[in-house]
């Protein structure tokens, strides 16, 4: 009879994915970014945060399995990892449809494949609703940081999210994925929508009405939208993607969607 595995999880929506794939029993450890699903991850031991965790704590849990992300954790992490024996699990979706290769890569290493080709399937049903509809093209500058400013670039998964509704982010071009940004008056009338994420700054209303007077912006071009639902992929990805199908139609038609 083969060993259940024991896994370490360092990356939030991996979490909650493993949850999802009927793995709660066999996640020993999680970082403390890592909030869903709740109540039953605040029972996993954390072993500290993304990118700064307690190894000491880690290698106690005697784990079979880590798992981590490129953006979110540190390649130094990946090698010492792999330098103590541990078998390393390294995610990079880029795109919406990397999704269900992820629900499947996961699903064939812990033997969960029917939970996972059933997350894929309502991925896929999903996503399906969402391009039926003809999105108007906009263009909108998506914050993600303040004190600097900074926005993501159309080389990451939260921009090709919001492209599936027509929206492309600015600036254009980027070197940095997560770029600091000047929000000087060209950039700032470009921008037909200002979108304000609830993560990793958790931006609020008050951070609008104030970015409105100092940037001299009409208010009803300032957003505020749900982090976890662009940026996090994993099961949490199906979720996300009815949230945004219905958050673009609140803006395209003010008042007709509630």
């Amino acid at each position: 009879m083969q060993t259940p595995a024991r896994i370490v999880s360092l990356v939030p929506s991996m979490t909650e994915l493993l949850f999802a794939l009927g793995l709660a029993e066999q996640i020993v450890g999680r970082t403390h970014y890592c909030i869903h699903p709740q109540p039953a991850v605040a029972a996993i031991p954390s072993v500290g945060g993304t990118k700064k965790l307690k190894y000491a704590r880690l290698r106690a849990l005697q784990p079979t399995h880590v798992i981590l992300n490129i953006d979110e954790n540190p390649r130094e992490l990946a090698d010492r990892l792999l330098a103590d024996g541990f078998q390393v699990i390294v995610t990079h979706p880029l795109t919406p449809e990397d999704n269900p290769p992820l629900y499947r890569l996961l699903g064939g290493i812990f033997h969960r494949e029917a939970e996972a080709e059933r997350l894929a399937v309502e991925f896929a049903q999903t996503l399906a609703e969402l391009r039926q509809t003809d999105w108007p093209p906009k263009k909108v500058l998506y914050l993600i940081w303040r004190k600097p400013w900074m926005g993501v670039s159309r080389d990451t998964y939260i921009a090709r999210m919001l492209a599936l509704v027509g929206w492309e982010t600015l600036p254009a071009e980027s070197v940095a994925r997560y770029p600091e940004l000047e929000l000087d008056r060209a950039l700032l009338d470009a921008a037909d929508l200002i979108l304000f994420s609830s993560e990793p700054y958790r931006f609020e209303m008050a951070d609008l009405e104030r970015f409105a007077r100092e940037y001299d912006c009409p208010l009803e071009e300032l957003r505020l939208i749900d982090g976890e639902m662009t940026s996090w992929y994993g099961n949490r990805a199906i979720a996300g993607l009815a949230y945004l199908g219905h958050f673009a139609r609140k803006v395209c038609n003010p008042g007709s969607v509630t």
